[in-house]
């Protein structure tokens, strides 16, 4: 799956928190969601903090920020979901530890068959 397919099939997803998501998919649209942010963050800060006089807040990146977070938990849910893991792993996140298990799982390559949570996105 390439950067493209990927993204397209997230927002297709977009509250899907049922199915699996390959390896490829979720790191393609991860690097997709940091792009979207840096350039939210370099427009708020060199475009819209002179026109809108308010520095404190940034707009657009509050916007993409909003936009992608349901996106973003869904195709984690379905990551997690391949290595056959529950979605409700990824509130390891909050604690500073539970971010190793959680790279190990996102790495790891995804059950080769069927498990509980669907079959392989990959076939």
């Amino acid at each position: 799956m390439n950067l493209f397919e990927a993204v397209k099939t997230c927002w297709a997803k977009y509250a899907t928190f049922s199915g699996r998501a390959s390896r490829s998919e979720f790191w393609f649209f991860i690097l997709f969601c940091w792009l979207l942010r840096d350039v939210a963050y370099y427009i708020d800060v060199y475009v819209l903090s002179d026109l809108t006089r308010i520095t404190d807040i940034a707009m657009l990146q509050l916007t993409v920020n909003l936009l992608i977070f349901i996106p973003n938990i869904s195709v984690t849910t379905r990551r997690l979901h391949d290595v056959d893991r529950s979605g409700w792993w990824q509130l390891l996140y909050i604690t500073i530890v539970g971010i190793i298990p959680l790279l190990y799982w996102w790495i790891k390559k995804g059950d080769d068959g069927d498990n509980k949570h669907g079959s392989n996105p990959l076939q």
